[in-house]
């Protein structure tokens, strides 16, 4: 049996756990009629949102619904019960899609990289805020029904990884080009030239230029986005907002990387070694504190950091004013200059794997496997 829990900021049921209130230890995750099966391989999560996605591509939601950021609901979603519960995602109500590969949340929108007929990931939809909606497109402007973006990407590639910040959204192709769309006020897309209207949105995939490697992977803070080449190479850009030194501070590479998260303020990339480094915002004890075993997965959050030992300890640190990293925290909810200890394979049931853990906005998320028919 397979179990995902969740702590942390809960006010609009966006943990999923039936409920609404806040909670600072790990609660299974509950669904609307049956829980999926196949192993959850990827937890988006917005400002009240959070979306999963299964090994077969069917995706759920829970939270808020209001600004259409969950697909299409019965109703607005905000004030039914149900939104306290994970729920089948539905992006059209009229045509049959292929399934989903890829999904990113900013604030208030979701976006969905899915297979064609031919298994390739070539059709991206998004809902919600309008920030992320495409023109020349019949997008619903109220952003509640999910729309195609046609021409993207171009012919002959598709995207291999999603990226969100506060209202910014990054693709990566298979040819290692970088597209943006959304707020690019900060400078977080690139130069966009005259691409952004008055506001500085970016109302369609622009390619980011000025980029001299092939990217493998991207991700987002808050106004920034940092971009890393293949590992073996590791070249880093960081575009957007300079603020706690998010550029003037990144190395020029990381050829060892094994994997790459952001926080609003802060960036990590963990080693193949297992050592994690990071730069950025630390007022929350957000950096990695000193004396960490070796790692084998991190997520970042809004504010806060998970990462799993090769032990199989989840660790948290950082901001956890809702929870999010455990109920021992400091003043203001700081774990700062430590970490918490949120779950141990130590005491979980034999046969028991963690194998995946993310975070959000002040959301935390643990995925357990348990082989043999064991119960959690």
């Amino acid at each position: 049996m397979n179990g995902l829990f969740a702590l942390g900021s809960n006010g609009s049921g966006q943990l999923g756990i039936g409920h609404k209130e806040d909670v600072s230890v790990p609660k299974q995750v509950e669904f609307l009629g049956e829980a999926p099966e196949e192993e959850i391989v990827q937890i988006a999560a917005g400002g009240n949102h959070t979306v999963i996605l299964t090994e077969t591509g069917r995706a759920y939601w829970a939270g808020d619904a209001s600004s259409g950021a969950c697909g299409i609901v019965d109703g607005d979603g905000a004030g039914e019960p149900e939104a306290t519960k994970f729920r089948e995602l539905v992006i059209s109500a009229s045509e049959r899609l292929g399934p989903v590969a890829h999904v990113a949340c900013t604030w208030d929108s979701s976006v969905f990289a899915l297979e064609d007929g031919n298994g390739k990931v070539t059709q991206v939809y998004t809902c919600g805020n309008t920030d992320s909606q495409a023109a020349g497109t019949d997008a619903d402007l109220t952003g509640r029904t999910p729309v195609l973006l046609s021409g993207f990407p171009p012919s002959d590639t598709e995207i291999i990884s999603l990226a969100a910040g506060f209202r910014h959204i990054v693709a990566v192709l298979d040819n290692g080009d970088v597209y943006g769309w959304g707020n690019g006020r900060k400078g977080q897309l690139g130069e966009t030239d005259d691409a952004s209207d008055s506001k500085g949105v970016v109302r369609y995939p622009r390619k980011i230029g000025g980029v001299d490697f092939k990217v493998a992977k991207a991700v987002c803070c808050q106004y920034s986005t940092c971009l890393i080449g293949e590992p073996g190479d590791g070249r880093i850009l960081v575009l957007g907002a300079d603020k706690w030194g998010l550029k003037s501070a990144a190395p020029v590479e990381v050829p060892n990387w094994s994997m790459i998260s952001a926080s609003w303020g802060g960036i990590y990339i963990l080693q193949r070694s297992g050592a994690l480094i990071a730069w950025g915002r630390d007022d929350h004890g957000q950096l990695p504190p000193l004396g960490l075993p070796d790692l084998e997965s991190i997520a970042a959050g809004s504010e806060h950091v998970l990462a799993l030992t090769k032990d199989g300890d989840v660790l948290s640190w950082g901001w956890g004013e809702h929870g999010n990293c455990g109920p021992h925290t400091e003043k203001f909810g700081d774990v700062k200059g430590r970490w918490n200890v949120l779950a141990s394979l130590k005491h979980l049931p034999e046969g028991s794997k963690i194998t995946a853990i993310a975070a959000g906005c002040a959301t935390s998320w643990i995925y357990i496997t348990i082989e043999d028919g064991l119960l959690l």
